[in-house]
């Protein structure tokens, strides 16, 4: 098992932090249809990296994740993450 230190648990509260802030971002996106899959890509984005448990590889995804978001919600700025 691996031994989850604090700096796990402040990468923890950072995706909880991203991932809601990617799904208000896409509340203003005008199509209906296109929001849903969009909320929908990010859920399964999440879901797929749940169980990560390496920090570097934590920290990257967190890096791609908010990269993505600014492509993919331009108007969208994370907020220190």
């Amino acid at each position: 098992m691996p031994d989850f230190g604090l700096k796990y648990f402040i990468l923890q509260q950072r995706v909880i932090h991203l991932y809601r802030h990617a799904i208000r971002a896409s509340k203003y996106i005008p199509d209906p249809q296109a929001r849903s899959e969009t909320i929908a890509w990010f859920r399964s984005e999440f879901e797929r990296n749940k169980w990560l448990t390496d920090v570097v590889v934590i920290e990257e995804k967190i890096t791609i994740a908010r990269r993505e978001i600014r492509q993919i919600l331009p108007t969208s700025q994370p907020h220190a993450l």
